[in-house]
């Protein structure tokens, strides 16, 4: 009985320690961003302007929520976790851009080389030449109140 509590204990301990892992590199708090192009994010079609980004309670973080600084414009996208080559000096939304297109990419919080990346939609796959973005376009990010 004793070995079965232990080893139940191990486990646990295990499941905590990838779940803490999995958590470091995600967006904290929330992010402000001017956005000066029509894009999309998820299935959704955004038109341009200042943005307030935010991981949504309660989702595991698997789930954003982009929500325009007039509360008119929102959307839900699912994100897992992305890894850069390189460290962000400053926090950064990545955008896939497709011929006239932006889709919103990656998510990544200054000084961190781990952030999140958007799940692709049907949308964005359906425009994709080959499945290779024309070019990337990084839009500088800020968190709320700095």
């Amino acid at each position: 009985m004793k070995q079965r509590v232990l080893c139940l204990l191990g486990f646990i301990g295990v499941i905590l320690g990838m779940s803490t892992i999995s958590a470091q590199g995600q967006i904290i708090g929330q992010l402000e961003a001017d956005i000066p192009f029509t894009f999309h994010a998820g299935a959704a079609k955004l038109p341009p302007g200042k943005y307030v980004i935010h991981v949504l309670g309660g989702s595991d973080l698997t789930l954003m929520e982009i929500q325009s600084a007039d509360n008119r414009t929102s959307a839900l996208f699912e994100v897992r976790e992305a890894q850069d080559s390189t460290t962000p000096k400053q926090s950064v939304l990545v955008f896939k851009h497709y011929g006239n297109r932006y889709f919103l990419s990656r998510l990544f919080d200054e000084g961190d080389k781990v952030g999140s990346a958007v799940a692709e939609s049907g949308y964005s796959k359906q425009y994709a030449p080959g499945g290779a973005s024309d070019e990337e376009r990084d839009v500088p990010a800020s968190h709320t109140g700095s």
